[in-house]
């Protein structure tokens, strides 16, 4: 008997471990999928380089690159010649043997990587500039002619399609600068067959050119504590991550060429007119509108005329991470003031005059309008200028104080409203860059969404205070639903590398500016989202911050827990499409017996109707015998089914003194409750928004935060309360959400109510002394009966 007890009892023991065991295995699968999980396997471990709460830590460092170079540009031969001398600052805590520069020219090499791995396929149509590109022999890329040290000594390089290695003589040391030269060439390719971010647009009437010119120099890749060396290679979409320094350019153009650049032109005298001078300081002065430095009949002009002479146009800029110009002859220049606190930073345009007169209306009131917009919700501009340059027919690209922009109205200066917004749109987005990333040095070629989505989503904000009916291209929610309902398969998470991301642009600017926007008006609320994004900017000005750093700002200066948004938007694909399954109405069940019989009768009346009328017969039956002797009814009639016995009554007055008086006050208040039943059918968890609709006409909106779901992300049902009865329920009434399918959104309240009795709430400890003392009244009762 002893081992008989001894092995049941092994037994159970095993079978315990056993079913705790599967119960942590199903607790830690069930943790796994829940959307609620803290973002601790995602994002990288904090360090003294960057902080739990987003912000750079005390050891956080960063290099600086200074450069001085000459250009020189031959319009003739659409080539770029120049030499720098590149200064490196390494304020880190290692040694560097060797540096990694970006020769980003290099994309276009005949050899070029980029053209290798291109794809195409061949349809019964062919794009002309499918052909152009498969027929091309344009011979791109950086010429090194040498790279040598301070001294003249040549230094050893490596190039590796787009990047170089400079092999350094001996370590730089930690708080070590190291400074050497590099002269270059390269062919400037036409940007109406390539399509690239910088090159020349041609001028067939008047054999003139503008000139963008970008990626122009040898420029060195960031080395950083997050990712060492940054030297994945440029396949196009990837753009760029640069380290912040000092520039002093000097770009040598023909004498008749106006230029436009990054930083401040330091010899005014020697290439502008005194009349030139004049007005460009009275736009300093004039924040109201813009002001002529170079007027449409003097730009008309100069394109007649080629100068063979030269002339030199001197810029410096501080704490930038690029350089880029535009050149041509062919400009027309306008400029207004834009008023920061004490400060006023200059706003210009530079275009052909076939951009008026669109250009000469809106382009630099634009450029005005990002400034101070973007600065509100930011920091203030620190730079002295902003440029907008007009280079072809559309598109826009970014770089420090200026960028190119498309946009053309017809030949004869008529425009159509959707190119008005097209073109407003595009100088905010370029201007806005200089925020993100210009300013909020992301790494672009690993992180496209850190500044192309940030940056449209203050550009739809920017927009808006522009004009209350600006066309809404990226920003609203509902702007999402068709590319977040296509098929998975085509699909990638926003956090992918731009060069292997299948959609950049649904992605990286459109997906992202919709999330923010989600977070803005219905997760956290504009007061909370603004404060906490203006922290991460100024946290990360002239820094370089990583996507944990953004998550963990936004939430650690708002106080609210976003790591299950973040997993959603950003690191997964699932989309939003929650319905409404169900609501049922109730009422309470005050206990009166009046009341419950006249509930249970009329169920019960609905059930025999519903049988009744599917019973298949009761078409066949002609007349039945209560039909042909009414007296059979007699019995029914005299019986009333509602009458209350005095027992019935005696124990309903009973219940109502146990109650209290707040307890009678909720039993007879008449509400009304409605129990809805919401699936996540997308997978993506998103806040409850719900318009309640009344049968006297008014309405009320409930906002239900997105933690509802955090227990079970696939079905929940939640209560609401009300004193007037619903008519009519919709889910997502305002399109901000990025639901895709309207269709189970809307509910429509059954006609009659349900009901429910009403118990009242004993604790358990009291519950489980009243049963030990009923129990020990029975036993005394037995006890006594014996005896």
């Amino acid at each position: 008997m002893f081992k008989k007890c001894i092995f049941i009892c092994a037994v159970l023991l095993f079978s315990c471990s056993v079913s705790s065991i599967t119960g942590l295995q199903a607790q830690q699968e069930s943790q796994q999928d829940n959307q609620f999980r803290q973002l601790y396997q995602e994002l990288p471990a904090p360090n003294s380089c960057r902080s739990a709460s987003g912000a750079p830590g005390p050891e956080y460092w960063q290099q600086q690159v200074d450069y001085d170079m000459s250009v020189e540009l031959d319009e003739g031969k659409q080539r770029l010649y120049g030499e720098e001398t590149i200064t490196y600052t390494n304020n880190s805590p290692h040694s560097q043997s060797y540096l990694w520069l970006q020769l980003d020219q290099n994309i276009r090499a005949l050899d070029s990587m980029t053209q290798k791995i291109s794809s195409g396929r061949i349809s019964d149509s062919v794009y002309f500039m499918s052909l152009q590109r498969w027929h091309s022999e344009f011979d791109g890329g950086f010429k090194i002619e040498y790279v040598k040290d301070r001294k003249g000594k040549d230094l050893c390089f490596t190039i590796v399609n787009t990047m170089m290695r400079v092999d350094l003589p001996e370590d730089l040391e930690p708080d070590s600068k190291y400074s050497f030269q590099i002269k270059w060439w390269y062919n400037i390719n036409d940007r109406d067959k390539t399509h690239g971010r910088s090159g020349f647009h041609h001028f067939e009437e008047d054999g003139n050119h503008v000139f963008a010119i970008a990626q122009f120099f040898p420029r060195l890749a960031v080395y950083s504590d997050a990712e060492g060396w940054q030297h994945k290679q440029f396949l196009g979409s990837g753009e760029f991550a640069l380290p912040f320094g000092d520039y002093t350019v000097r770009i040598t153009a023909p004498e008749d060429h106006i230029i436009g650049a990054t930083g401040t032109l330091k010899n005014p005298r020697s290439v502008l007119t005194p009349e030139q001078q004049n007005r460009l300081e009275q736009a300093r002065r004039t924040t109201d509108s813009t002001v002529k430095i170079i007027t449409e009949d003097e730009a008309v002009q100069s394109e007649k005329k080629r100068s063979e002479s030269k002339k030199t146009w001197i810029f410096e800029a501080k704490k930038v991470r690029d350089f880029a110009f535009a050149s041509s002859r062919k400009f027309i220049w306008d400029a207004m003031a834009v008023q920061l606190g004490t400060r006023s930073v200059l706003a210009m345009s530079f275009y052909s005059r076939d951009g008026n007169p669109l250009w000469g209306k809106y382009s630099t009131k634009a450029v005005a309008h990002a400034v101070k917009i973007y600065s509100k919700y930011t920091f203030d501009y620190p730079y002295p200028k902003a440029i907008s340059v007009l280079t072809g027919r559309g598109g826009g690209m970014e770089y420090p104080m200026i960028s190119f922009n498309g946009g053309k109205p017809e030949k004869d200066g008529t425009y159509s409203e959707r190119l008005k917004y097209s073109l407003i749109g595009v100088i905010i987005h370029e201007v806005g860059h200089n925020f993100f990333p210009m300013i909020v040095n992301s790494d672009e070629r690993q992180w496209a969404w850190m500044d192309e989505g940030l940056n449209t989503f203050l550009e739809y904000v920017s927009e808006q205070e522009w004009e209350r009916e600006f066309a809404q291209r990226n920003g609203p929610a509902y702007t999402m639903v068709r590319y977040m309902k296509g098929e998975k398969k085509y699909m990638s998470p926003i956090m992918t590398a731009p060069d292997i991301d299948m959609n950049v642009g649904s992605n990286a600017y459109a997906k992202t500016a919709a999330g923010l926007n989600i977070l803005r008006e219905t997760i956290m609320g504009r007061e909370l989202f603004d404060y906490a994004f203006k922290e991460f900017a100024q946290r990360w000005k002239f820094r370089h911050p990583t996507p944990a750093d953004f998550f963990r700002t936004m939430e650690d200066a708002s106080g609210v827990d976003l790591d299950w948004f973040w997993r959603g938007w950003f690191f997964g694909t699932d989309h939003v499409d929650i319905a409404m399954d169900d609501v049922k109405w109730y009422k309470i069940n005050t206990g009166d017996p009046k009341l419950a019989k006249a509930i249970e009768l009329e169920k019960e009346n609905r059930l025999r109707d519903q049988y009744i009328s599917n019973i298949r017969n009761q078409k066949e039956i002609k007349e039945t015998a209560a039909e042909k002797d009414e007296s059979l009814l007699d019995f029914y009639d005299k019986y009333d089914p509602l009458k209350v016995s005095p027992k019935e009554e005696k124990q309903y007055q009973k219940y109502l003194e146990s109650l209290t008086e707040e307890q009678r006050d909720i039993l007879n208040s008449g509400h009304n409750y409605y129990e809805i039943t919401f699936s996540n059918i997308g997978g993506m968890a998103m806040p409850l928004i719900l318009k309640f609709e009344f049968k006297d006409g008014t309405e009320q909106v409930q906002r239900i935060p997105a933690e509802i779901w955090r227990r079970n992300n696939d079905q929940v049902k939640k209560v609401f309360v009300f004193q007037k009865e619903v008519h009519k329920v919709t889910f997502d009434p305002f399109l901000e959400s990025a639901d895709v399918e309207s269709r189970n959104n809307k509910w429509t309240v059954q006609e009659k109510p349900n009901y429910f009795k009403v118990r009242k709430y004993q604790r358990r400890a009291e519950k489980n002394l009243m049963q030990k003392v009923k129990d020990m009244e029975k036993q005394d009762k037995k006890e006594k009966e014996k005896k």
